[in-house]
């Protein structure tokens, strides 16, 4: 049985989780880019916090990355099939992982 997906509700989740990273990452450029303390042990401790920053940063890119790709999908019709085998996505996966590009079955192989 074909699942239907409501398309609009999960274009809204995706536009809405790209705005708020949109808004983390710019919120990491701009501590990143803070001048650092003089004094040896607070340098230290702000090069252990900007290396967790750009970790996130790095991360929120990737996700920003697959959302861009999902509303591509979206926009071209093919949201909720499997990049890979073609087959529906779970609803399920998809609440998870609005932005999914593979099923479950894909993805774990």
């Amino acid at each position: 049985m074909q699942q239907t997906i409501d398309v609009g509700h999960y274009a809204r989740i995706l536009n809405a989780r790209r705005a708020e990273l949109t808004t983390r990452l710019e919120r990491i450029e701009t501590d990143l880019d803070q001048p650092r303390n003089a004094d040896d042990d607070d340098r230290a401790i702000e090069r252990n916090n900007d290396e967790v920053l750009e970790s996130l940063g790095g991360a929120g890119q990737k996700e920003l990355v697959a959302i861009e790709a999902a509303l591509e999908r979206i926009a071209h019709g093919t949201y909720g099939d499997c990049a890979k085998c073609g087959e529906p996505i779970a609803k399920e996966r998809l609440d998870a992982v609005p932005h999914a590009a593979l099923c479950a079955d894909c993805a774990s192989s």
